[in-house]
């Protein structure tokens, strides 16, 4: 945790200093020191534009010293590994702004009105409206296939979070009860990271960007696409309702900053993912999967329509499993600020934009661009062409859309076409409804399209 003055004045040199939490007041105006306390998930890589990238970037500190007057702010940066200790501090009055996923903003929300500490939803980071955010991966020798398969066996998550509620619908459509047809294991990422290499567990469900990372290192393959439930997951950003009303100019300086930061990782996507993969430790390949040009996530702050219709339909699964009661989300969603901060018609703009379309790509060594072609088919014939000068391939799923490691994906030769999926259920799905069509090995796929 580092706190970044954005003056040249130090709390030292002035005679009054406040903060932002607690029982700050508005005469910060007339001068003394403001400290804002940002709460934020390094690794939860579909926040960075409200976290990880607008730290790095500076851009809040920018937007804080331009508010003018005789007032010092200071960001204090607070970096968490999951949303609950981020709404443990929101509702203690010790953290402003946080950012976390869509199950987790939830539980934010329950718990602020339950304390008399409300928190609003101001503005999202990244999204799927498929539901690509979340993945269900085994080991990598592991005889398991499709959903069904998980009878009986243990499977790791974070009762809770969104990845949580994927398992839980998945199952579902399955024909399986995750309280009854399963062991589940109510593990932190890591934790269940670490049990699925050691045999401890069969399957781990989880957030981003630790399916991927897994799938990268050679340590887990998918067993599911959460894009096959074809419901929107996000991560937004919430803010304490008092420290809004007191500090309105500050969460709007904020929000402005974040779009910056959003606009910075739409219009340099590669050198975007290198920031946070050096904030991070993450490898750079796994955050482009996610945070890409075609990557999983689309980043946009507006508070589309549709994930607050999908917010809507994940207060059951929450409810379900007693973790809480009713919440009105309607009365949780406030994109008063946001609104302000971009200015309606730019807002308006944002709200009717559509996610990027999918796309192969990829990643040469050395370079800072990367290079998308129209098909997979011809990604696999510039792969084979050019092996060692490939630092990351990228494909989209024949059926999902969700973007994968072209040498991780399941691959289906259905006449003259190469297609990938994240899967072997999907793809088998796939091969069952098209004759002739059959599951190659991707060195095989390499060999078809060179």
């Amino acid at each position: 945790m580092q706190t970044k003055a954005v003056t040249l004045a130090t709390a030292l040199l002035l005679p009054l200093t406040l903060t932002a939490c607690g029982n700050g007041s508005d005469t910060a105006a007339d001068g003394g020191t403001v400290t804002v306390t940002v709460g934020y998930q390094s690794k939860t890589i579909n926040t960075v534009t409200a976290g990880t990238l607008l730290r790095s970037l500076g851009y809040f500190e920018d937007e804080l010293n331009a508010l003018g007057g005789k007032t010092t702010y200071k960001v204090d940066w607070q970096d968490y590994a999951t949303g609950a200790p981020i709404t443990a501090q929101m509702t203690a009055g010790k953290i402003d702004i946080g950012s976390m996923g869509d199950f987790p903003l939830l539980l934010n929300a329950a718990r602020g009105k339950q304390l008399g500490k409300p928190t609003r939803l101001v503005a999202a980071t990244g999204y799927n409206l498929r539901g690509g955010l979340n993945t269900i991966v085994t080991t990598p020798d592991s005889k398991l296939s499709a959903l069904k398969d998980l009878k009986g066996k243990k499977v790791s998550t974070s009762i809770g979070s969104a990845a949580d509620g994927t398992l839980v619908r998945a199952l579902n459509d399955a024909g399986l009860d995750a309280d009854k047809d399963i062991e589940k294991l109510n593990q932190q990422p890591a934790v269940g990271a670490s049990a699925l290499s050691a045999g401890s567990t069969d399957a781990l469900s989880q957030f981003v960007a630790w399916p991927g990372l897994l799938t990268y290192q050679g340590k887990a393959k998918a067993l599911y696409d959460g894009a096959r439930l074809d419901l929107p997951t996000f991560h937004g950003v919430t803010a304490r309702e008092d420290f809004a009303k007191r500090r309105p100019a500050v969460l709007e300086a904020f929000l402005k900053a974040q779009a910056k930061a959003t606009d910075y990782l739409n219009e340099h996507p590669v050198e975007a993912a290198e920031k946070v993969a050096d904030a991070t430790g993450l490898p750079a390949e796994v955050v482009y999967l996610y945070n890409g040009a075609h990557g999983i996530a689309t980043f946009d702050p507006a508070l589309k329509p549709a994930l607050i219709a999908a917010l809507k339909k994940d207060v059951p699964i929450l409810k379900a499993a007693k973790l809480t009661g009713d919440v009105d989300v309607d009365a949780f969603v406030d994109d008063r600020y946001v609104r302000k901060a971009l200015g309606s018609a730019a807002y308006d703009k944002r709200l009717a934009a559509e996610p990027a379309p999918a796309a192969s790509e990829v990643w040469p060594k050395n370079a800072t661009e990367t290079r998308s072609f129209r098909t997979p088919a011809e990604l696999l014939a510039h792969v084979a062409g050019h092996k060692d000068a490939i630092r990351a391939a990228y494909v989209p799923d024949a059926t999902t859309g969700t973007q994968w490691f072209a040498d991780k994906a399941v691959w289906v030769a259905d006449g003259d076409r190469l297609l990938p999926f994240v899967a072997p259920a999907t793809a088998k799905a796939y091969v069952a409804g098209h004759d002739g069509a059959e599951i190659v090995t991707y060195a095989a796929a390499l060999e078809r399209a060179s």
